[in-house]
């Protein structure tokens, strides 16, 4: 079986005029199917370039990156964004829910244009719903939920298309302990049930939840203890 994530000799570099920057410089790492991996480093580091790639909302400038077994590495952006929709949930720092519509109808929303019936639609968001615990609430509006609930509502979102791929991007951010502690829990629970998640994180706590941590540095990957070597705590 393919790895979900395989990247070899990813680099990405930005110019601006005559002026270069390598944010990632050669990147090889593979992710297997059912893996929770951390992705974590100091700010600058390249680890949200990196997510950015891994995300497929933006491709490498050299290298390498098969998706599911799929070379995405030089798609365009209509591509990008039918494999996105096809392989990737995502999770944010921010929830990104829309106020005016309720749990459910929130959940739904990346089913909206695969051509499902409505009725299969919400079906789907409901059983989403009720994996991360909140089918009591698939009728209430974002701001009755508490912060916690909201990313959970998220998460429901990122599985209902049965991704590949669970990429949680500072999922933890905007939440107090009590909630992080909650979201992070169902992070295991769904990997526990052979779930792919990979975590952006600049948080050491967080990252040690996963079960594998990759450490970025100067566009580079290193062990992960190699960044308290470094002094950059991640």
């Amino acid at each position: 079986m393919n790895p979900v994530i395989q990247l070899i000799g990813v680099g990405k570099t930005y110019t601006t005029g005559s002026l270069s920057v390598d944010a990632l410089r050669g990147v090889t790492l593979s992710i297997e199917q059912g893996e929770f991996v951390a992705v974590t480093g100091p700010s600058g580091s390249g680890k949200s370039t990196l997510m950015h790639i891994l995300g497929c909302l933006d491709v490498p400038t050299v290298g390498l990156y098969r998706l599911a077994g799929e070379d995405v590495s030089s798609l365009g952006d209509d591509q990008l964004a039918e494999v996105r929709n096809k392989h990737l949930g995502f999770v944010f720092q921010q929830f990104n829910l829309l106020a005016f519509l309720s749990a459910w109808r929130n959940v739904e929303l990346p089913l909206v244009y695969s051509g499902l019936p409505p009725h299969e639609r919400r079906t789907r968001a409901l059983d989403a719903l009720e994996q991360v615990g909140l089918a009591d609430r698939a009728h209430h509006r974002p701001g009755e939920l508490s912060g916690g609930q909201q990313q959970r509502v998220a998460v429901a979102r990122a599985l209902v298309t049965e991704p590949a791929l669970i990429l949680a991007d500072e999922p933890t951010g905007n939440l107090d302990s009590a909630a992080t502690a909650d979201v992070l829990d169902l992070l295991d629970d769904l990997h526990d049930r052979g779930r792919t998640i990979v975590l952006i994180t600049h948080e050491h706590d967080v990252a040690q939840r996963a079960e594998r941590i990759i450490a970025v540095h100067d566009g580079t990957i290193v062990p992960a203890d190699g960044l308290a070597v470094m002094g950059a705590s991640i």
